[in-house]
């Protein structure tokens, strides 16, 4: 029976509850010492919002346990998108002083040698969207922890630890994803079992995201935390928080059906928590759709049986003016507007005082990816 650690936190308590969590989840029989980790930070923002990316004290949290337990060889790495920048997110979301202060590297992924990669497993989707498979050099025969929160997806319903991969193992054309994401998430997962020697989840749901994520959602203090080395079942377990059925959610769905972890949610041991104490946990949210992400789905959609347009809008510099409206409508609109509202309130809360509490540290000087084209 598949496992999922569940605990109450609080921002007084977070590191150390941290420590709890991954100790209770058994994570060194997931993640063996011996290897190279890497942890998968996650960014959906290069700017700083409540529950949209990695929180510095989950980074924290977690660094703290690994170092504590002799984990020497640890890289910390994330991707570029169309409107995410590694190196601007990790200084936004103050990641930088604490890979400092544990003595970890920051690689960005636009940085990484990528390799073609033939899995055994039958793909869903990976090559008729991509054609050649690439993954990072290092990523094979590695460790990897990822580190999501707890927040709802346009795209997906709900997003967490199979979603984390997409940053990691697709590089720069990943927004052509979309087009199948449920069966690129479980393509992923098949993918990580063959590269990795483990694979493990260490979700953040003190501060969590709900409406129209991953990034412009209201924050909702839910003073939880999550681990499992099943990457299906923790993400069932986070859905379920949520309020929503794990098994009509299709990712979760395909992955169980494929035998690649468990989504029914009465075949998922619960621990840290007493069982009854979880059936109250229902945080009642709802997925909800910002209009990029729907007029995404509707051209996408539309146009896909329309192979000269659909090329045309997609996979030709006419997309430029997609990443535009992107940037302007959400950081030009929505976060001035709505977004340091949302902000303003978490910075009366204590969840926010701990977020003030870590230092942004000198903004990184960095070389800009000269070729990297995403169409």
């Amino acid at each position: 029976m598949s496992r999922v650690t569940v605990l109450k936190t609080s921002p007084k308590t977070i590191l150390d509850d941290y420590q709890e969590l991954m100790e209770l989840a058994e994570y060194t029989s997931a993640v063996p010492r011996d290897n190279k980790t890497i942890l998968k930070i996650n960014l959906s923002w290069s700017l700083f919002y409540p529950a949209c990316s990695t929180p510095p004290w989950q980074l924290d949290g977690v660094l703290k346990k690994l170092r504590t337990d002799r984990y020497g060889d640890i890289t910390c790495v994330e991707n570029q998108t169309v409107v995410t920048h590694p190196w601007k997110g990790a200084y936004g979301n103050k990641w930088l002083p604490i890979l400092e202060k544990y003595d970890v590297d920051y690689v960005p992924l636009t940085n990484a040698e990528w390799i073609p990669f033939e899995p055994k497993a039958e793909m869903l989707a990976m090559n008729d969207l991509f054609g050649e498979i690439l993954i990072p050099k290092e990523f094979f025969n590695s460790n990897v922890i990822h580190l999501p929160t707890v927040k709802t997806h346009g795209h997906t319903t709900t997003t967490g630890a199979m979603k984390n991969a997409f940053g990691g193992l697709i590089p720069k054309y990943r927004h052509h994803a979309h087009k199948k994401i449920h069966e690129v998430l479980v393509d992923l997962l098949a993918i990580q079992k063959e590269i990795h020697k483990g694979v493990f989840a260490a979700m953040d749901g003190g501060v969590c995201g709900n409406g129209a994520g991953p990034r412009t959602m209201e924050p909702f203090v839910g003073n939880v935390l999550l681990a499992s080395d099943d990457q299906v079942a923790i993400d069932a377990i986070s859905a379920k928080i949520m309020g929503f059925d794990p098994l009509s959610i299709d990712y979760i769905r395909i992955a169980h059906d494929r035998g690649l972890g468990m989504g029914d949610y009465d075949q998922i041991e619960i621990c840290g928590m007493d069982k009854n104490e979880f059936e109250k946990l229902n945080f009642k949210f709802s997925t909800k759709k910002s209009p990029i992400v729907e007029w995404d789905q509707r051209l996408r959609k539309g146009t896909a049986d329309i192979h000269c347009l659909h090329k045309l809008l997609f996979h030709s510099p006419v997309f430029k003016n997609f990443i535009f409206a992107s940037e302007f409508y959400h950081d030009k609109l929505w976060y001035p507007i709505i977004g340091k509202k949302h902000i303003d309130e978490f910075k009366k809360t204590e969840w926010g005082n701990l977020f003030g509490g870590y230092e942004f540290g000198k903004f990184p000087e960095y070389e800009e990816i000269t070729e990297w084209n995403p169409y």
